[in-house]
């Protein structure tokens, strides 16, 4: 079970400061928004460059960027563990995903809220992790959509049934209310903004994710 803080809901006045406040993560999640995929618009290759070499954890990139197979390949920096694209915006995911192994960066893929999981399910072992998306992608502090969750039970009996490990991600309203469902659901990774910024003490809000699903964990033992 891993948590990747989201440095949306961070201070980006302060953005080392509140990088090093989350050393305890197993990542940091970088959403890159290019204004036109999804409405926002937030940062982009030079400032992916900088953070790496700054981040005490490595980075979870999350491309919501229109044609993702031009760009996708670029964010293979040093420090960035695994690049996610969005499905619809790439117009063959698994070749990009193939692109961005031999790049040396962990090949993700993210399907909004209504995009058709299938696809992807019988053909699991194309990628390292699924990135189910719980809001629609462009803004940080939506509500969680509960209707996506069995994305996460399909692609996780997939992925048992390949024989193949592949993480699954979520992101988009995960707190401590939510995050046990989700774990439930089959996701093992979680992306978490404002539930661990929001509160002035982000290394106490990612242990207290942490806890929540030890427990749910020892409950489902």
């Amino acid at each position: 079970m891993r948590i990747h803080p989201s440095i949306l809901s961070a201070d980006f006045a302060n953005l080392e400061r509140d990088l090093l406040a989350i050393a305890s993560a197993d990542a940091v999640h970088v959403d890159v928004m290019d204004g036109h995929f999804v409405p926002n618009l937030t940062l982009g290759l030079p400032v992916v460059e900088r953070i790496g070499q700054v981040s005490p954890v490595p980075l979870d990139v999350h491309l919501m960027l229109e044609d993702a197979d031009r760009w996708a390949p670029e964010y293979a920096l040093p420090g960035v563990a695994s690049v996610t694209f969005h499905a619809e915006a790439s117009a063959d995911p698994f070749a990009l995903a193939r692109t961005l192994r031999d790049a040396g960066v962990a090949a993700a893929v993210a399907l909004k809220p209504g995009t058709d999981v299938a696809p992807f399910v019988d053909r699991i072992d194309a990628f390292d992790m699924v990135l189910v998306m719980t809001v629609e992608p462009g803004f940080g502090g939506q509500s969680f959509m509960p209707e996506v969750l069995p994305k996460l039970g399909a692609l996780r009996r997939a992925a048992v049934d390949a024989g193949v490990e592949v993480r699954l991600q979520v992101d988009g309203g995960i707190s401590t209310d939510t995050i046990g469902e989700a774990a439930a659901a089959g996701a093992d990774t979680f992306v978490a903004g404002s539930a661990v910024y929001g509160h002035g003490a982000p290394a106490g809000r990612i242990q207290a994710l942490r806890d929540v699903l030890a427990r749910a964990t020892t409950l489902e033992r």
